[in-house]
């Protein structure tokens, strides 16, 4: 019986063993890449989009035009806006998606002004940024499929070094949920002011990239359809296990190719004062201060004792996995920083420590179910949002008087 978490540092273990061989036939086995330039990439634009993507760790004059864009066809708002993001977390993912279903079965689940999801957590956000009507999707894609429904063993790819697994049924299931009417509803709500954003992340630049799905929705073409599904995809392509998503982009007259995966390798979970922009627009109308942020982590938080074998591989494993794990909490920290900076109510959920039970493998469905089902009972009685950081509950005042008031500012933005 393997921990719940372990589907990366499996991969990650079973990568190491095969590195070696798999580089000797590497490079005569994989497709050749038309890759831009460094100075060229900052301009590329998928083929036949324009502004439907931004940097994820820097300002971006695009992204400030489309908050501009959406503040003129938004409606009024007087009450508070709900920015819901949610992490990564492979077959965990389960618990926020039964969290959040049964949020909507109490009733009183907010329709949310920004979602935002990182791997499964992509796979959940647009579901719930279409509101209710969709909570048992969420329900039947976490709780009805189990491993081959997501990836089979890739025999050649071990041989011919270009994936571990291949997640062509993955692919699949996207492609049963997204349609032209599903691309169409996210178009709907994104003339409204609301925002989808999904992540992953650019392995050429090593940068995370924020995709404006309402923004490629709203083109209402295949070509749409392709890309969302694409990103979709790519956002949940852990690297190693599954080969990269190849994006074409344009620069100028010339095309080129992207190679995107696993937006949980830059972050686990994002939202940020220049993310939150795309919802203020203009004027005090729609201030985020006040504002709710709701953050789900995919993942147990607490520290998880195991007696580690001392063996090369135990010790890589056990490493890989406290690294993945530390990475989520440090961009929970940041994420609390833009909201206590902003004056915005922060609230935390994430795998409850006394859920013990362990999956039989990744993405093992009775693991899937029992998780969804948690979760599903926490949200309907009412689940209890944490509203700081440990080490931070009893100190936070201390702590904060110790840091100027700049550096909090530069730790914000």
């Amino acid at each position: 019986m393997m921990p719940a978490a372990s589907f990366r540092t499996v991969v990650l273990r079973v990568a190491i063993v095969l590195a070696a061989s798999l580089q000797l036939v590497a490079c005569a086995a994989i497709m050749p890449r038309n890759a831009p330039s460094e100075l060229a990439a900052l301009n590329a634009e998928p083929v036949g989009f324009r502004d439907v993507r931004y940097w994820g760790d820097e300002p971006s004059p695009r992204m400030t035009e489309a908050s501009m864009q959406r503040a003129s066809a938004e409606m009024a708002v007087s009450r508070p806006l709900n920015f819901l993001a949610i992490s990564g977390g492979a077959e965990n993912g389960a618990f926020g998606a039964g969290l959040l279903a049964g949020w909507g079965e109490a009733g009183n689940r907010p329709s949310f002004d920004m979602v935002t999801g990182v791997s499964s957590g992509a796979l959940i956000a647009p579901f719930v940024f279409l509101g209710r009507a969709h909570d048992e999707r969420l329900r039947e894609i976490f709780t009805a499929y189990e491993r081959k429904d997501i990836f089979t063993v890739n025999i050649p790819g071990l041989l011919q070094g270009s994936a571990l697994a291949d997640n062509t049924p993955l692919s699949r299931l996207i492609e049963k949920y997204v349609d032209r009417d599903f691309l169409r509803d996210v178009a709907r709500e994104s003339a409204r002011g609301r925002v989808l954003l999904v992540g992953t992340t650019n392995l050429d630049a090593q940068r995370p990239v924020l995709w404006d799905m309402g923004r490629i929705a709203a083109a209402d073409t295949p070509e749409a359809i392709d890309l969302f599904r694409q990103v979709l995809l790519a956002s949940a392509t852990v690297p190693g296990a599954f080969a990269p998503v190849r994006i074409k982009v344009r620069i100028g007259d010339k095309d080129f190719d992207e190679l995107h995966v696993d937006g949980g390798v830059t972050r686990q979970v994002f939202i940020g004062p220049s993310v939150l922009r795309l919802v203020s627009g203009r004027g005090p109308r729609r201030s985020v201060s006040g504002a709710h942020l709701y953050v789900i982590r995919n993942a147990r938080i607490d520290p998880q004792f195991e007696s580690v074998g001392a063996d090369v591989l135990s010790v890589t494993q056990r490493s890989l996995a406290t690294l993945v794990k530390n990475q989520g909490i440090g961009d929970i920290y940041r994420i609390y920083s833009v909201a206590k900076f902003n004056g915005i109510d922060f609230n935390l959920a994430s795998v409850p420590a006394d859920f013990l039970a362990k999956a039989d493998g990744p993405f093992d469905r009775s693991y899937m179910t029992a998780l969804f089902d948690r979760g599903f009972d926490m949200g309907r009685r009412g689940y209890p949002w944490v509203k700081a950081l440990p080490g931070l509950q009893s100190n936070e005042h201390a702590i904060t008087a110790q840091i100027p008031a700049h550096t909090m500012a530069a730790a914000a933005r």
